[in-house]
C-alpha cells in the first residue's frame, strides 16, 4: 500500500510529545517481544532436533540388530557380510535423512539466537537509548519554556511589587506631615519613574516569552517529534530486515514449507513503515488549541495600560536598552549561523550511518546532535530576545540609538567616596560597584546605568573631566531639590482651601532643610582636589565646622553687642490695605472679599500667613499674601516679612506652591493660601557680617540683611535661612535671631 502524502508528526501533532513518545516507546518495547518469540522458537527447534537425533539413533541400533535377519534371514547359508537389503538401505537413508533434518533444526535454532534474537535485543536497547535522549532533550526544552514562563511571572511580580510601592508612596504623600510632604512627594515621583521602567521591562519580557513560546511549539517540539517519527520508522525498517532474514533461514530449513515462506516473504516487504505511522496519526490526531499569547496585566493597585512609557526618563532607559541590545544582536546572529552549520554537519553524519556509509555509533552522534542543538537554542533565544526588544522599542519610539552619544562605560570598583552623576547619591556598599566613562569620566551606580542620558561629550582632559564632574553634581542636586520634575509640575493640582493647609508652614522650621543639599553639592568630587575657599571679607568669623571650608575670624570692630541694634518702632493702630486678588472663604472665620477692595486690617499677620480684615461691617480672615498694605508698618514684626516676602517655595505643603495660579492662563488668581492661624510663628535672623556664597547651596548676605530662619545650627556650623522664597545655608556664627 502506497502513501500519497508522507505524514509529519511535527506539523500535524504539534504539542504531542508525550503521546508520540509513549507510542514510540511501545514500538521499541515490542522488539523485546519479538526477540523473545525467536528465543522460544529456538528452544523448540533445539528440543525437536534432539528428539529427532534420539529417534534416529534408536532406529539405527534396531536396524543394526535386524539388518542381517531382515536382509538374508535368520539362517543364511552364506554369510552376507556387510551387505544389506535395498529396503534396509532405503531405511538407512531415511534414518540418515532424519539425522540431517535434526542437524538442520539445530542449526536453525542457533541462527534464531545469533541472527535474530540477539540483534533484536541489541537493537531494542539501542533504540530505547535513542528514545531516552529524545525524552531528555524534550524535558530540557520544556524546562527552558517553563523557566521563561517563570521569568515572566517573576517580572510580573516585580511589576506588581513596584506598583504596590508606588501606591504606598502615594499614601505616604497623603498621610505625611507637612514638613515631610515634599520629601514624600519626591519619593513618590521617583518611584513612578522606577515603576515605568519595570513596566517596560515586563512588557518586553511578555513579547520575548510569546516569541519563545511560539518557537517552542512551532520549531523545537515539532523537530523532536519529527526525529521520534524518524526513529520509529527506522525501527520498522530494521524490523523488516530481521523478519526477511528469519524468513530466509526458515525457507532453507523447512523446504516442505517453501510456499508458505515465499508467501510470508512476499508479504513482509509490503509492510510499509508509513502504514503504521499513518494509522497512528489517523487515530491520534485530534483538535488542538494553541495556547494564547500573554497579555499585559495591570497591577491591582496601580491601574495602567499596555502602552510603552515614552516620557523623558523612559526614553533614556529605552535608548540605553536599544543601544546595548543592537550591539549584541550581530554577535548572536553570527554565533547562531555557526551553531546551525554544526548541527547540519552532525545530522549529515547520522544519515550516513543509517545508509551504511559511516561506521560510527549512532547513539554517540545523536547525543552530540542534541548537545549542539541545545547550545544553538540558547543562542537563538538570545537572538530572538534581542530582536523582539529592538522591534518592540523601535515600533513605539523609533530608533532612539541613532545619533546617541553613548558613554564608554566600564565596570568600576570605587575605593574612594564617589557620587553618582545621575542621582547625586554616594556610590557605596561592601563592593562599591558602579560604572565610569572612559572618555568623559561620568560615574554612576550600577542601577543607574540604564537611566544615564546618551550625551557623552567625547574624550576629555583631566581638567575638563573635573569641570564636567562639578557641573553634573550641581545638576543632579538641582533635580533632586525640585523633586526630579520641571518647574510648574504641580500646575494641574486642585486649589486647596485654608482647611487643607493646616500647619504647612511648620516645614519652615523642620529638620528637613537645605543641609541635605548642601552636604552633597557643597562637597567636591572624589576625583578632584577642592581649592580652599577665598574669603571675601577677612573681618568675618569663620563658619562652623564644614569639610574643606576655611574662613578667617572677624576683627573686634565687626563684633556688635545686641544693645547696638535699633529699637523696634511701635505699630500703628489703624492699618489700611487693598485686596490684590479676590478671595472666596473656605471655612469658618474666613471672609469673602472682592479684587481691589479696600479693607481695614484688624489683626496683622502673627506669623501664620493670615490676617484679620474688616470689609464694611464684616470681619474675617484672608491670606496675608492677598492683601497689599497701604499704611506701612515698622519692619520689626514677623508680619512685615510674612506679608511682603514671596511665598516660600521650600514648604512641603502642596498648598504653598504658586504654580497653581501660573498654570491658569488668562485668569487672575491669588497665590496659594497660607496655613491657618495657630501655625508656628516665623523666626527671623539678621546678618552680623558680610558673606559671599561659595556654591549654589549658600546665600550671600550683607551686614544687617534679614532672613527667615528655617533651621539653626544643627551641629555642623551652618544654618538654613530663606530669602525671596529660596532656602540656602549661611554660617551660623554670622547671624543672630531678632
Amino acid at each position: 500500500m502506497e502513501v500519497d502524502i508522507a505524514p509529519q508528526f511535527g506539523a500535524e501533532l504539534k504539542d504531542g510529545f508525550k503521546t508520540v513518545n509513549a507510542w514510540v516507546s511501545g514500538g521499541i518495547a515490542w522488539l523485546d517481544d519479538i526477540q523473545q518469540f525467536y528465543r522460544e522458537r529456538s528452544a523448540i527447534e533445539k528440543e525437536y532436533s534432539a528428539k529427532l537425533s534420539a529417534l534416529a539413533k534408536k532406529y539405527y541400533e534396531k536396524k543394526a540388530r535386524k539388518v542381517s535377519s531382515l536382509s538374508v534371514g535368520d539362517t543364511p547359508t552364506v554369510t552376507p557380510g556387510s551387505l544389506e537389503s535395498a529396503s534396509m538401505t532405503t531405511w538407512g537413508v531415511q534414518l540418515s535423512t532424519l539425522e540431517s533434518r535434526a542437524s538442520e533444526h539445530d542449526q536453525f535454532a542457533g541462527a534464531l539466537i545469533s541472527q535474530l534474537a540477539d540483534p533484536l535485543k541489541n537493537l531494542g536497547t539501542r533504540y530505547e537509548e535513542l528514545r531516552k535522549l529524545h525524552g531528555d532533550f524534550a524535558a530540557k526544552l520544556e524546562k527552558e519554556r517553563d523557566n521563561q514562563y517563570a521569568e515572566l511571572r517573576k517580572q510580573k511580580g516585580k511589576y506588581d511589587s513596584v506598583c504596590q510601592e508606588v501606591e504606598s508612596r502615594r499614601k505616604k504623600v497623603d498621610g505625611a506631615f507637612d514638613h515631610g510632604k515634599g520629601k514624600a512627594r519626591n519619593a513618590f515621583e521617583q518611584q513612578q519613574v522606577e515603576m515605568r521602567n519595570v513596566k517596560n521591562t515586563y512588557i518586553i519580557n511578555i513579547n520575548v516569552t510569546n516569541k519563545q513560546k511560539e518557537m517552542y511549539y512551532h520549531e523545537y517540539v515539532p523537530e523532536v517529534l519529527d526525529s521520534l517519527q524518524d526513529l520509529s520508522e527506522t525501527r520498522v525498517n530494521k524490523l523488516n530486515s530481521i523478519w526477511s532474514l528469519a524468513a530466509q533461514i526458515e525457507t532453507q530449513t523447512l523446504t516442505r514449507s517453501t510456499e508458505y515462506m515465499k508467501h510470508l516473504s512476499s508479504e513482509i516487504p509490503r509492510n510499509n513503515p508509513l502504514l503504521d505511522s499513518m494509522m497512528f496519526v489517523r487515530h491520534n490526531a485530534g483538535s488542538w488549541q494553541e495556547p494564547g499569547d500573554f497579555q499585559f496585566e495591570p497591577s491591582p493597585v496601580w491601574l495602567d495600560d499596555s502602552s510603552i512609557a515614552v516620557d523623558d526618563s523612559a526614553a533614556v532607559f529605552l535608548r540605553n536598552v536599544l543601544t546595548k541590545t543592537k550591539a549584541s544582536l550581530g554577535d548572536y546572529r553570527r554565533e547562531l549561523d555557526k551553531k546551525r552549520k554544526e548541527v547540519e554537519n552532525a545530522k549529515a553524519v547520522r544519515r550516513n550511518i543509517r545508509e551504511g556509509k559511516d561506521k560510527r555509533d549512532e547513539v554517540d552522534v545523536v547525543r552530540a546532535v542534541f548537545a549542539i542543538q541545545e547550545a544553538m537554542h540558547e543562542v537563538e533565544r538570545q537572538k530572538v530576545s534581542a530582536e523582539v526588544e529592538v522591534s518592540t522599542i523601535t515600533s513605539v519610539v523609533g530608533d532612539l540609538s541613532i545619533g546617541a552619544r553613548n558613554h564608554n562605560f566600564k565596570s568600576q570598583t570605587f575605593k574612594i567616596p564617589t557620587n553618582c552623576d545621575l542621582c547625586g547619591d554616594r556610590i557605596w556598599g561592601l563592593s562599591a560597584k558602579g560604572f565610569d566613562c572612559r572618555d568623559c569620566g561620568y560615574t554612576c551606580h550600577s542601577k543607574c546605568e540604564m537611566k544615564v542620558p546618551a550625551d557623552c561629550p567625547g574624550e576629555q582632559t583631566k581638567e575638563e573631566k573635573k569641570k564636567l564632574k562639578e557641573e553634573r553634581q550641581k545638576s543632579s542636586h538641582t533635580v533632586t531639590a525640585t523633586n526630579g520634575a520641571a518647574t510648574g509640575s504641580h500646575a494641574d493640582m486642585p486649589r486647596l482651601g485654608r482647611s487643607d493647609t493646616v500647619n504647612s508652614m511648620n516645614t519652615l522650621s523642620s529638620g528637613y532643610s537645605a543641609t541635605a543639599h548642601r552636604s552633597i553639592s557643597g562637597g567636591m568630587s572624589p576625583t578632584a582636589e577642592e581649592p580652599p575657599l577665598v574669603d571675601k571679607k577677612a573681618a568675618a568669623p569663620a563658619p562652623g565646622p564644614r569639610r574643606n571650608r576655611i574662613v578667617a575670624p572677624p576683627p573686634a570692630q565687626y563684633v556688635k553687642d545686641s544693645d547696638d541694634l535699633p529699637p523696634p518702632t511701635p505699630r500703628s493702630n489703624e492699618v489700611k490695605g487693598r485686596m490684590l486678588y479676590a478671595y472666596q472663604e473656605n471655612g469658618d472665620g474666613e471672609l469673602t472679599v472682592a479684587d481691589g477692595r479696600e479693607v481695614t486690617i484688624v489683626e496683622p499677620d502673627d506669623g501664620s500667613g493670615w490676617i484679620k480684615v474688616r470689609d464694611g461691617s464684616k470681619e474675617g480672615l484672608v491670606p496675608a499674601s492677598y492683601v497689599e498694605v497701604l499704611t506701612a508698618t515698622p519692619p520689626t514684626t514677623a508680619s512685615t516679612f510674612s506679608s511682603n516676602r514671596p511665598d516660600s517655595t521650600y514648604s512641603a505643603s502642596s498648598a504653598s506652591t504658586t504654580n497653581v495660579s501660573a498654570a491658569t492662563v488668562g485668569k487672575k488668581k491669588g497665590p496659594a493660601v497660607a496655613p491657618k492661624r495657630g501655625a508656628k510663628k516665623l523666626k527671623y535672623v539678621e546678618a552680623l557680617y558680610d558673606y559671599t556664597a561659595s556654591s549654589d547651596a549658600e546665600h550671600s548676605m550683607g551686614e544687617g540683611e534679614r532672613f527667615v530662619l528655617i533651621n539653626m545650627d544643627a551641629g555642623d556650623g551652618w544654618a538654613d535661612v530663606e530669602r525671596d522664597g529660596v532656602v540656602r545655608s549661611v554660617p551660623a556664627n554670622y547671624i543672630q535671631q531678632v
